[in-house]
């Protein structure tokens, strides 16, 4: 009932009853319910077809908090969220490139609970924490189990780290999922399959099937970057291994070559930023790498065959230049009838995504209706 009042399907105590099936007298108690917990407030009367008025229903995102921390190889976002999703603080952390987990989580934990202060917020109005990071991530037990971009974080069991910020259930996912279930509540909120990439440093994939994200087996669904493509025979990737499509179009890659050829950049950032300034060298190799990663992706689109590709990560800032190259290889690629209806957007929420997708995740989890039922008993 929750989940039909928050997606506007139901706005009234006679909606329940008919979407529900159930007796005037059920809805009626679990509103009550809902309503002695905080989740659900009066509305003002609905517009009434004849007779009485049916009394309104509104979901309270008032209710609580959620926390979200984005926890990336150079920079860690951190935000406090409300359960409709609106963020009402936020901040970032700047730290040495492949930091260890003891200096960045202390830091975020901290972050967190400044956050929580800075807004009046009390320990126990928050439901849930949202954490992502590059790489595969046990969900269950929210631990980090194989991040190539990040050393020493295997193993790394988030919840413990950010116990100081909070005691309310830590859910974890990699940034590619996160970035997903950021476009749910984005202008792709509409599509039942999509697949949302992230062109950053490295690459990833977030995978939506019928309107749920697709994790996988281990939580590894989505590593496009790490696919073996025969162009990149015998490249050494930061992952270990060799042959991956990421050391011909992954963030690093394109950087090392830039600096090969003379120029001054640290981070895909700066790339981007000369590509803006109309930098054809960068234009170029932004291209290359949407082209690269379109060859892949068109293999994704023939099983899946999505609505809509989302771009998204810190090669999105130049959309049209890096998509166009995507564009390229996937249409040459993929099926006319994967590609007919297919649709290319930018990430609705730009650098902000991760942080809203770990907000998103926990919501997801704090508003399921297995965790509603629980808060209510």
């Amino acid at each position: 009932m929750l989940q039909l009042i928050r997606d506007g399907r139901a706005s009234s105590r006679t909606d329940l009853v008919r979407l529900t099936g159930l007796s005037r007298t059920a809805v009626v108690a679990r509103v009550s319910a809902l309503a002695d917990a905080g989740l659900v407030t009066s509305a003002d009367e609905l517009a009434s077809t004849g007779g009485r008025p049916a009394a309104g229903l509104a979901f309270n995102g008032a209710a609580g908090v959620v926390l979200a921390a984005a926890i990336g190889r150079s920079r860690s976002q951190l935000g406090v969220f409300d359960l409709a999703g609106g963020e009402l603080a936020a901040s970032s952390l700047d730290h040495e490139v492949g930091a260890p987990p003891d200096v960045v989580m202390p830091a975020a934990a901290a972050g967190l609970r400044d956050l929580l202060a800075a807004r009046g917020v009390e320990a126990g109005r928050v439901l849930g924490i949202g954490v992502s990071l590059p790489g595969t991530v046990d969900p269950v037990r929210a631990l980090a189990i194989d991040s190539p971009a990040m050393a020493g974080w295997d193993g790394v069991d988030l919840a413990a780290a950010l116990a100081d910020a909070s005691s309310a259930p830590v859910h974890a996912g990699n940034d590619a999922d996160v970035l997903a279930r950021s476009e749910r509540l984005g202008r792709a909120a509409g599509f039942a399959d999509l697949l949302v990439v992230k062109a950053s440093t490295g690459l990833g994939l977030g995978i939506i099937a019928d309107g749920r994200v697709v994790t996988g087996h281990l939580g590894a669904a989505g590593e496009i970057g790490h696919t073996k493509v025969d162009d990149a025979a015998g490249l050494a990737c930061r992952c270990g291994d060799t042959g991956c499509l990421e050391t011909l179009a992954g963030g690093w890659a394109l950087v090392g070559r830039l600096r090969e050829a003379g120029h001054d950049v640290g981070h895909v950032r700066d790339l981007v930023a000369l590509a803006q300034h109309g930098d054809a060298e960068a234009k170029a190799l932004l291209r290359e790498s949407g082209r690269r990663l379109g060859e892949v992706l068109a293999v994704a689109l023939n099983l899946l065959n999505p609505q809509a590709v989302v771009v998204g990560g810190d090669m999105a800032a130049a959309f049209d230049v890096f998509t166009a190259g995507v564009r390229e290889s996937v249409y040459a690629r993929a099926t006319a009838l994967a590609t007919r209806d297919l649709r290319f957007l930018p990430a609705t929420f730009g650098d902000r995504a991760g942080l809203v997708g770990c907000a998103a995740m926990a919501l997801d989890h704090a508003l399921s209706p297995e965790a509603v039922d629980a808060r209510l008993a």
